[in-house]
């Protein structure tokens, strides 16, 4: 009977042991959990993020700084040379042609007046004499008309071109385009002009940095009229 009771005691503690055993790894199974089983975080992140799409910055254009407006007129050139009023009448009026080509002009330069025949034109009568101008080095000719009388003479003189300086030019695009911030024209620094022609082209930058084109026409006293083109 005692051997009975051993092994009634020896079972109970067996099955106590493997009872043990079983929770243990039962614990160790819950702490673990399979790989396959939970999601991953990073496709977990990924697959929630919320898709952008920002509008690619592009390069701004850069303002100018715009020219000054001239607060003054062009200033009329100061002409010297000029003869006696008691001088023979062929220098006085060679004289007053010189001077006028160079106020046309803008600025006061060399300038010589060649009339053929301007000798004889104290003569009473009516005159009409063809005359080469030359400003600068640049020439262009006119006609010269002269009614002389006893004791006085009237002239005029005409042509249908006329000298100027670029700097005149750009001067008067400037005025009349309030924004330009680079004034370009197509012309030497002197430049005989018809004064019936389209006009001088010029570029005018502005300061949003656009190019717009224009024109001047020359008159015949030198004035400078801007226009679009």
């Amino acid at each position: 009977m005692k051997l009975s009771r051993d092994r009634v005691r020896f079972g109970l503690a067996v099955f106590g042991l493997s009872a043990l055993a079983v929770f243990l790894l039962s614990a160790c199974s819950d702490d673990q959990p399979s790989a396959g089983t939970s999601p991953s975080a990073s496709s977990s992140s990924s697959s929630s993020a919320p898709s952008s799409s920002a509008p690619i910055p592009t390069a701004s254009t850069p303002a100018l700084t715009p020219l000054p407006t001239p607060s003054k007129p062009w200033p009329t050139p100061k002409v010297t040379g000029e003869p006696a009023g008691d001088a023979p009448l062929a220098e006085r009026i060679s004289f007053a042609i010189s001077k006028q080509a160079q106020i046309a002009a803008g600025k006061a330069a060399t300038t010589t007046v060649k009339c053929p025949g301007i000798d004889k034109v104290e003569t009473a009568g009516q005159h009409e004499l063809t005359c080469t101008v030359t400003y600068a080095g640049k020439s262009y000719t006119g006609t010269l008309t002269v009614d002389a009388k006893q004791y006085s003479a009237s002239y005029k003189f005409t042509s249908p071109s006329v000298a100027i300086v670029r700097a005149k030019v750009v001067d008067a695009v400037q005025r009349s385009v309030t924004d330009a911030a680079k004034v370009t024209c197509t012309m030497d620094d002197v430049a005989v002009v018809k004064t019936g022609d389209a006009g001088i082209a010029c570029d005018v930058t502005t300061t949003a940095n656009a190019v717009q084109p224009y024109k001047a026409q020359v008159s015949g006293n030198g004035q400078v009229l801007v226009a679009k083109a």
